[in-house]
C-alpha cells in the first residue's frame, strides 16, 4: 500500500539529485576544460600560468581576509580615552608639581580631545585595518560586477567610508572656526594639511586610468593625514596653537553634524521605500553599514566635544541632555545583525534594519538640534 508512495517521493529525489548534478557539472565545466587545455602545455607556459593562479589566489586570500576582519571593533571604544578624568579646559595650561616648584618649567597645555579621536579614527581604518575601497580587488569587482551590488565582501569598506565621512567633516570644521580664532589668527598649517589628505578620494589604488599612470594610493594620504593632527595637538600641548571652543563654534559644529546624518537618514529612508526586497536587497547591506559607521564614528567625536567644550556645556547646563544624545548613538551600535534585510515596514517575515537604523539617527538630530536651541538661548 505504501509502495506507490515510496516510488513516487524516491523519482521525486532522484530528479532534484539530476537536477543539482546538472547545476555543478555546468558550474564545473569551465574548470574542467581548463584543467584540460592546461595539461596539453609546455612546461614553461605551465610555470608561468601556475604562477599566475597563485598570486590571484594569494590577492583573493589577502582580500577575503581583510574585509571579513574587523581589527580593534568595539563600540565601547571611547572607554580607553577616560574622559570622565580630564577635567582641564582643551588648550589650557595644565598644573603640575614640577611646576610649582620650578618656574622655569615648560608650560603644558591641554590637549583637544576632538583631535585625538579624529586621528585615532583615520588611524583605525588604514593602519589597523586595511583600508578596502582602494584595494584593487575590490576595484575590479566581482567579474566586473561592483561589489556594492553584491551581498558579500562590502560592508567593512561601507562602514569605514562612514566614519572617513565623519571624520572630514571634523576635518573641515577643525580648519574653519575651532583650530583658529575666528577673523583674528591663521588657519593652522597642519590642520589644513590634515584636511587636504582627508578630502582625496577614497579609492586610489597604485595606478589609475583617468588620469592615466602611477598614483599615490589613497591610505598614504590618510595616514598622512594621521600624522598632521597629532603634530597639530603636540603643538596645542606645548601652548603654541589654538583651539577655540566657544558656544558659537560648538554650535557650527552640531549643525553641521546634523546635517550629516541628516542627509544618511534620507538615504535609508529612499532605500527602504523603494527597494524593500527584504534579504534579497543587495544595496541595504553598503546603506546600513555606512550609516553605522557615521554612528560609530560621532559616538566617539561626540563624547571628545563633550571634554572639549565642558565649560560652555556646563554654563548651559547641558550635561543631562548631552548624555541622552550619547546614550541614543550607543544604543544605535547595539544593532550589528548578521544579515541585513531591507522589508516592508508593515511586513511581518523580513525585518527593516534600515528603518531602524533610521530611527536612532532621527534620535540623534533631534538630540542634536535641542542643544542647539539651548545654546542659542
Amino acid at each position: 500500500m505504501l509502495e506507490p508512495v515510496i516510488n513516487f517521493f524516491s523519482r521525486i529525489f532522484y530528479y532534484i539529485g539530476r537536477g543539482i548534478g546538472f547545476i555543478i557539472g555546468i558550474i564545473l565545466l569551465p574548470f574542467v576544460w581548463a584543467g584540460r587545455w592546461y595539461g596539453q602545455r609546455g612546461i614553461i607556459l605551465k610555470a608561468v600560468l601556475g604562477l599566475a593562479v597563485l598570486v590571484w589566489l594569494g590577492l583573493y586570500g589577502y582580500f577575503f581576509y581583510n574585509t571579513q576582519t574587523w581589527k580593534n571593533f568595539n563600540p565601547d571604544y571611547i572607554v580607553a580615552y577616560n574622559f570622565k578624568n580630564l577635567t582641564v579646559p582643551v588648550g589650557e595650561p595644565v598644573p603640575s608639581p614640577t611646576q610649582a616648584v620650578d618656574t622655569g618649567a615648560a608650560k603644558t597645555c591641554a590637549r583637544s580631545a576632538i583631535v585625538q579621536v579624529t586621528a585615532d579614527l583615520t588611524d583605525f581604518n588604514v593602519n589597523q585595518n586595511g583600508w578596502i575601497s582602494s584595494m584593487i580587488l575590490y576595484k575590479l569587482g566581482f567579474f566586473g560586477v561592483d561589489w556594492d551590488n553584491t551581498p558579500f565582501f562590502d560592508n567593512k569598506a561601507s562602514f569605514q567610508r562612514g566614519i572617513n565621512s565623519a571624520v572630514r567633516r571634523t576635518a573641515i570644521e577643525l580648519v574653519d572656526t575651532l583650530g583658529r580664532v575666528r577673523g583674528t589668527s591663521q588657519i593652522d598649517a597642519d590642520l589644513q594639511k590634515a584636511r587636504g589628505n582627508l578630502q582625496f578620494t577614497e579609492d586610489a589604488w597604485y595606478f589609475g586610468l583617468n588620469p592615466f599612470g602611477p598614483k599615490t594610493p589613497t591610505p598614504s594620504y590618510y595616514r598622512s593625514a594621521v600624522k598632521d593632527l597629532r603634530t597639530f595637538n603636540t603643538k596645542l600641548e606645548s601652548c603654541n596653537a589654538i583651539f577655540d571652543a566657544r558656544a558659537d563654534n560648538l554650535i557650527q559644529f552640531i549643525d553641521r553634524i546634523a546635517n550629516d546624518i541628516g542627509a544618511t537618514s534620507a538615504i535609508l529612508k529612499d532605500r527602504s521605500e523603494n527597494n524593500n526586497y527584504g534579504w534579497f536587497d543587495t544595496r541595504a547591506d553598503d546603506r546600513f553599514w555606512f550609516a553605522y559607521g557615521q554612528l560609530y564614528a560621532y559616538y566617539g567625536l561626540m563624547n571628545a566635544a563633550q571634554v572639549d567644550f565642558k565649560q560652555v556645556l556646563d554654563e548651559k547646563h547641558l550635561t543631562p541632555l548631552w548624555d541622552g544624545m550619547d546614550g541614543q548613538l550607543r544604543s544605535a551600535l547595539n544593532i550589528t545583525p548578521w544579515i541585513i534585510a531591507n522589508g516592508s515596514e508593515g511586513g511581518w517575515l523580513f525585518p527593516n534594519h534600515l528603518t531602524t537604523m533610521g530611527f536612532y539617527i532621527l534620535r540623534v538630530r533631534s538630540n542634536l538640534i535641542d542643544i542647539k536651541q539651548v545654546l542659542q538661548q
